[in-house]
C-alpha cells in the first residue's frame, strides 16, 4: 500500500523557511502542485529557484495570513492557478513569548493573529472551494504545547489550543462535502525560530531527556505526517490531533529508559 499524491494541488502556509518549506518539498516531491504562501519575498524567490532546479512544479504567493484581504486575493490567485485545492496546510505560525507578568500585549497578539486567526483565515477562504469540489485535506498546526505547556509560553500555548477546537468544529461542519480536517502537534524540532539547536549541551540533554525517542525530531518527520494526512490513506480520519513529538513525557521519565 503506497501512499499516492499524483496530480493533487496544495496550499501550504509559512512555507518560505523551515518546517513550511520541508513540508511544500515533500509534498512537490511526491507529485503535487504546491503553491507556496509567505509573507517574506525573499523567501519565496528562495524557494522558486530551489522548485526550478528540482523541476517541480508551484506557485509562490506573497501573503499575510493575518490580513483577511490578503488572504483572500491570494487563495482566489491560487485557485485560479492551479484548477482547484485538494490540500490545505496551515503550517504559519509565530511562538514568542515571555512569563506573564512581563507579556506583552502585541506579543499575545500576534500569537493569536498568525497562528490562530491565520490558521481561521485560510481555512476560511479554502472551505467553499473544498465544498464545491465535494472532497479536501486541511491540515493545521498545532503543537505539543497544548498538550503539556512550557513556563513562559502562555500565549503560544492558548493560541494553539483554540487551533484544535477550531480543527474539531470545522471538521465537523465540512464533513458532509467528504472533506477532513485534522491538526497535528509536533514537538522538539530544531528551527531558526526556536533556536534549540544553539543552546548550551546541558539545556539540550535536559530537555532530550523528556522524550521517549531521545532525538530532536526534524521537520521531515511532521511533513511525513502530512503526506499521509492529505492522502486517501487517512480518508477516515478527521477531528483528530496527531501527537508527532518523539513521545515526548510518554512516561513520566522517559530518560529512565536510557539510564
Amino acid at each position: 500500500m503506497l501512499i499516492d499524491l499524483t496530480g493533487k494541488t496544495a496550499i501550504v502556509t509559512g512555507a518560505g523557511r523551515g518546517i513550511g518549506r520541508v513540508i511544500a518539498r515533500t509534498l512537490a516531491a511526491e507529485g503535487v502542485t504546491v503553491a507556496l504562501l509567505d509573507i517574506r519575498n525573499d523567501l519565496l524567490d528562495e524557494a522558486r529557484a530551489e522548485w526550478a532546479k528540482a523541476g517541480h512544479k508551484g506557485l509562490f504567493v506573497k501573503a499575510d495570513v493575518r490580513d483577511k484581504a490578503s488572504v483572500t486575493a491570494a487563495v482566489a490567485e491560487i485557485h485560479k492557478g492551479l484548477g482547484r485545492i485538494d490540500i490545505l496546510v496551515n503550517n504559519a505560525g509565530v511562538a514568542a513569548g515571555a512569563r506573564i507578568e512581563a507579556l506583552d500585549e502585541a506579543v499575545w497578539d500576534d500569537n493569536f493573529d498568525t497562528n490562530t486567526k491565520g490558521t481561521f483565515l485560510v481555512a476560511q477562504a479554502v472551505a467553499p472551494i473544498m465544498k464545491a469540489q465535494k472532497s479536501g485535506r486541511i491540515i493545521n498546526a498545532a503543537s505539543f504545547a497544548i498538550i503539556i505547556p512550557s513556563i513562559g509560553s502562555a500565549a503560544y500555548a492558548a493560541s494553539k489550543a483554540a487551533v484544535v477546537s477550531f480543527t474539531r468544529v470545522l471538521a465537523g461542519e465540512l464533513g458532509p462535502f467528504n472533506v477532513t480536517v485534522n491538526c497535528y502537534s509536533p514537538g522538539m524540532i530544531p528551527t531558526e525560530m526556536n533556536g534549540y539547536a544553539a543552546m548550551p549541551e546541558a539545556r539540550q540533554n535536559r530537555l532530550l531527556d523528556t522524550l521517549t525517542l531521545r532525538r530532536w525530531g526534524e521537520p521531515g518527520d511532521v511533513a511525513k505526517l502530512i503526506c499521509f494526512l492529505a492522502s486517501d490513506l487517512s480518508a477516515y480520519i478527521t477531528g483528530a490531533m496527531i501527537d508527532v513529538s518523539g513521545g515526548k513525557f510518554a512516561t513520566q521519565i522517559p530518560a529512565v529508559a536510557y539510564e
